[in-house]
């Protein structure tokens, strides 16, 4: 870019730069932050033209549009004006090349309005190169400007930093890539595929520098063109229907299909560390699928296997394999074999029981173990979800104020009105006494949890309840440990239901027989789980 118009990305820096130029608000010194490839040098030379262009005619002053044709504006893009100077501090870090510069200062400018003095990477400067830099900094001449541009502000002097204008240029999104190099592709007759564009755009990671230079490596790939397949093999990508694949095996649990996909990936050559990548940019769209649906818009071709996916997989698990993901990618480095602690990474969620709703077991399995010749290995099967019928929720050391909180509780559950820790405290709390003051009803609630008593909580509760009872209620919330909550009440219920599917397990004919037949086994503690029937289902 070679003005304010033409840059992308970062309008939030254009717009503040542009109306102090218009304003003559000039500062001594100006600070760009952010990552690489950015465009914190194109700013800097921008700013400069600004500073120093004269017009077309000769006239012209500071302005926010440099012309690009006047003496100023063409040697500044040419990297050979005079009076702006540029310093890789990556290189030239030392007190020495920092004096030579303060030297330089001294002198007025030889053919421009301003001397502008661009440090890069200033943050690599020495400690003393920062020190002599001070004082030029706090007291410069009127005809001297300072641009630094850093990738880590943090390692710079705070008395450095409070004395520049400071800017932070963002990353760009893959987006705004992708859109900069349709146009440029445009102008330079290049033909191209959406698909292309798109691994490009992301391959940039928020760099429109590093997007131009892979995409110009490609063009030389590809002979001339791009092609998303040309593109993938260049960048070494992954394909998305292989991370398709693993993460529906894993939402599964079929470990023997995530194996021969590791088998697969290991035949084609395919990386490791990319597979994990492209994982993990998957379960990311599916994360804002199942949280906000329908907010990824219907642009992307392979958003239709994303939003598949995000059914299959609970929301907890798909955050818990993306952790997985994201970290196991610093593991694969620790073994010679990648593909072997690829497959360690993977497997690793199949350690962690599965959320989805479990299906009862059928007894055709269980039967054909129970005949298998005794001389056969056994293989002892997954235990079994029993499905019972659920009682109605009935709990011991019952009171009638508790009975009518634990249905109110439930039935504001059930409406959806409270949720979070709005429902935390009601759950969480015992109901002591309800008293009738005027119009007003006043209830007195028991929590043992401070940060349940809070008053927005509470306000938030006594409005929920104000619509269900057709009264106004206040609650009064005091401290202490709740008997009937509840919390208690379902925590019971659940008791009683396991010991009742664990008794109904023991007491199984074909468990029974089985426990005859092999002397070594067992029912594994807490393995039984029981299952609570939707209405109008069947065991």
């Amino acid at each position: 870019p070679r003005s304010f118009e033409q840059m992308v990305g970062q309008e939030h820096v254009v717009r503040a730069l542009t109306n102090a130029l218009e304003q003559q608000r000039l500062h001594h010194a100006y600070l760009f932050t952010g990552t690489r490839g950015i465009g914190k040098t194109t700013v800097s030379r921008i700013l400069a033209k600004s500073l120093n262009c004269t017009g077309p005619d000769g006239r012209g002053g500071i302005t926010a549009r440099p012309c690009g044709v006047c003496g100023a504006c063409t040697e500044i893009d040419a990297d050979r004006y005079i009076d702006y100077i540029e310093l890789d501090a990556a290189s030239n870090r030392g007190i020495g090349e920092v004096q030579e510069l303060i030297e330089r200062a001294a002198y007025k400018p030889s053919i421009g309005r301003f001397k502008v003095f661009m440090i890069d990477e200033a943050h690599q400067l020495t400690k003393d190169a920062f020190n002599a830099l001070l004082k030029t900094l706090e007291e410069p001449p009127e005809y001297l400007k300072f641009v630094l541009a850093t990738t880590d502000p943090e390692k710079m002097l705070p008395t450095v930093l409070s004395r520049c204008l400071q800017f932070n240029l963002r990353p760009m999104p893959p987006e705004v890539v992708r859109d900069h190099l349709v146009h440029v592709l445009a102008a330079e007759g290049v033909a191209h595929d959406a698909g292309a564009l798109r691994l490009l755009s992301q391959a940039a990671r928020g760099s429109m520098r590093d997007g131009l230079s892979l995409t110009d490596q490609a063009i030389a790939y590809g002979g001339g063109q791009l092609d998303e397949a040309g593109v993938r093999a260049m960048l070494g990508s992954v394909d998305r229907s292989h991370a398709n694949r693993l993460v529906l095996a894993l939402a599964q649990r079929d470990g023997p299909a995530v194996l021969a996909a590791v088998d697969g990936l290991r035949a084609l050559g395919l990386s490791a560390a990319a597979t994990l990548e492209a994982m993990a940019g998957l379960l990311q769209q599916m994360a804002i699928e199942q949280a906000v649906p329908g907010a990824l818009g219907d642009e992307d071709p392979d958003l239709q296997a994303v939003r598949e996916l995000a059914a299959r997989l609970p929301s907890d698990e798909t955050q818990l394999l993306y952790s997985i993901v994201l970290h196991g990618r610093q593991e694969l480095a620790l073994m010679n074999d990648e593909y072997g602690a690829l497959t360690m990474v993977l497997l690793r969620l199949l350690a962690f029981p599965s959320n989805a709703p479990a299906v009862a077991a059928p007894a055709a399995p269980i039967t054909s173990v129970a005949r298998a010749p005794a001389a056969a290995p056994l293989r002892t099967p997954s235990p079994p979800a029993i499905t019972l019928p659920v009682p109605e929720p009935k709990a011991p050391v019952d009171t009638a104020l508790g009975d009518r909180w634990y249905e109110l509780a439930t039935a504001l559950d059930r409406q959806g009105a409270i949720s979070a820790l709005t429902r935390e405290l009601a759950w969480q709390a015992a109901l002591l006494g309800v008293d009738a003051v005027g119009p007003q009803q006043r209830w007195r609630l028991q929590v043992e949890s401070e940060s349940l008593r809070a008053a927005a909580l509470s306000d938030k509760l006594s409005a929920a309840l104000s619509v269900v009872v057709g009264a106004e209620i206040c609650l009064d919330i005091e401290a202490g440990v709740p008997q009937d909550t509840p919390a208690r009440r379902d925590a019971q219920v659940r008791a009683e239901q396991k010991a009742q599917a664990e008794q109904t397990i023991r007491n199984d004919p074909v468990v029974v027989e089985l426990m005859k037949q092999f002397k070594s086994a067992r029912i594994v503690p807490g393995s039984i789980q029981a299952i609570t029937l939707q209405e109008g289902n069947t065991p």
